[in-house]
């Protein structure tokens, strides 16, 4: 364990205290011109093995209960949040694509959503309005919240699987695997027309 300096000192104290995770700039603008980066990552380590940890959520640091050690606090049992199946693709649809219209996730699920879904996500705190499209009537965007990452364990939107770790898993319906196949199978045949008449 690294014995700690004045500046681990204070970026421990600072966030204990702090009503919402922090970026580094909001640290320094507590703390002052030092090596919060250095800091922070000896603290992270410390903090590993114990039942607090300190965490790196979208460039926001916070300390919060090890995973392993959070049955232990709760005192009654929690319900699993189910989502239905529109909620689960249209929040599928905002990770992936954010910041996107409430037209686009239609387009890309193939039907329409009812408002409810959007109200079921952000009642969660996984989904947030991000702001207008600058086309025509300015429709909102959507997009996912750090209370998304921190629920689902990310560190930032580019841990969500990919498609391969996704088939893999056996997330992906035999019909998504299909029209994948026919699409690439459609892409080949169109190369291989390009192919023979240039």
């Amino acid at each position: 364990m690294t014995p700690p300096d004045e500046t681990m000192r204070a970026v421990e104290a600072l966030l204990f205290a702090a009503e919402a995770p922090m970026t580094i700039a909001e640290i320094r603008g507590h703390i002052g011109d030092a090596d919060i980066r250095a800091a922070l990552d000896a603290l992270a380590e410390d903090y590993a093995p114990r039942g607090i940890h300190l965490v790196r959520r979208e460039n926001r640091w916070h300390f919060e209960t090890a995973g392993d050690l959070a049955h232990y606090l709760r005192r009654d049992r929690e319900e699993p949040r189910k989502l239905s199946r529109a909620a689960t693709e249209t929040l599928a649809i905002i990770a992936y694509h954010e910041p996107v219209t409430r037209a686009e996730i239609e387009s890309i699920r193939g039907v329409q959503i009812s408002k409810g879904t959007l109200d079921v996500l952000m009642e969660a705190g996984w989904v947030r309005p991000a702001g207008r499209r600058e086309l025509p009537g300015r429709p909102l965007q959507y997009a996912t919240t750090p209370g998304f990452l921190d629920h689902f364990g990310l560190a930032s939107r580019r841990d969500l699987p990919g498609i391969d770790d996704l088939r893999a898993a056996g997330l992906l319906d035999p019909v998504d695997l299909v029209m994948e196949q026919a699409s690439m199978g459609s892409d080949d045949d169109e190369v291989e027309s390009c192919n023979n008449n240039g």
